[in-house]
């Protein structure tokens, strides 16, 4: 059964230009356990996936169900408490909060949301910390930490209340190759303990590493299948 399912689903937005569609009639599953990447051009729809299964953004048209969720069915405060709870995401450019401690950011959804706190909190915190490889760090601003260790911090904070899909949009564009490799062994690891994981990247190389491969081109679905891995 698909953890993910897009029936018939259009985003258009509004410019001064007129109307875009930066997707058109998009039909998706992405069934649980497995590693995908999401690739196309800049300007293919990519992000305004990512964000519509994340809940970020809504869709114009069709359905978006996420874990037996529809998503178009939860109003504003609902849908915020479904996301904290369901969905981790990973930003490009991490988005750690500069006054927090790397700890405290990894504790900040938990306390949102309720899932953990106090001792409990704590110790999940660090153990998350320690599974990424930074818990050394704990104590350290975002600010002190390199572009690597901060996106390891994004990631752990991304599975704070343990949901059962990570989105990762760009993960290691900031990042340098070596860095980079880390981080996409760090998100297959997710998988192999059971998440989903949906990484949107521009990079060729990931693709003899996922599952599957949806690729967009102008807002439509143009291949969804098994990477080809050369022998």
């Amino acid at each position: 059964m698909a953890l993910v399912s897009l029936r018939a689903v259009g985003r258009t937005y509004s410019t001064p230009a007129g109307d875009f569609p930066a997707l058109r009639a998009v039909d998706l599953e992405i069934p649980a356990g497995i590693l995908a990447a999401v690739v196309g051009k800049s300007g293919s729809g990519k992000t305004t996936l990512v964000h519509l299964i994340a809940g970020l953004d809504r869709a114009t048209s069709g359905e978006v169900v996420v874990d037996d969720t529809s998503l178009g069915s939860l109003d504003e405060s609902a849908l915020a408490r479904w996301r904290g709870r369901r969905i981790g995401v990973v930003f490009q450019f991490f988005q750690l909060l500069p006054t927090l401690t790397v700890l405290e950011n990894v504790l900040l959804p938990m306390d949102l949301c309720g899932t953990f706190a106090g001792a409990a909190a704590r110790s999940r915190g660090l153990a998350l910390l320690d599974a990424v490889g930074i818990v050394d760090h704990a104590h350290k601003l975002p600010s002190g930490l390199s572009g690597g260790q901060q996106q390891r911090a994004a990631i752990a904070r991304a599975m704070a209340n343990d949901p059962p899909l990570l989105l990762a949009d760009e993960p290691t564009g900031n990042l340098d190759t070596e860095t980079a490799d880390t981080v996409h062994t760090l998100l297959a690891g997710l998988v192999k303990q059971g998440k989903t994981v949906v990484i949107v990247t521009h990079e060729a190389t990931i693709r003899s590493t996922v599952d599957r491969v949806i690729t967009l081109r102008d807002g439509r679905v143009v291949d969804d299948s098994a990477p080809l891995v050369l022998e």
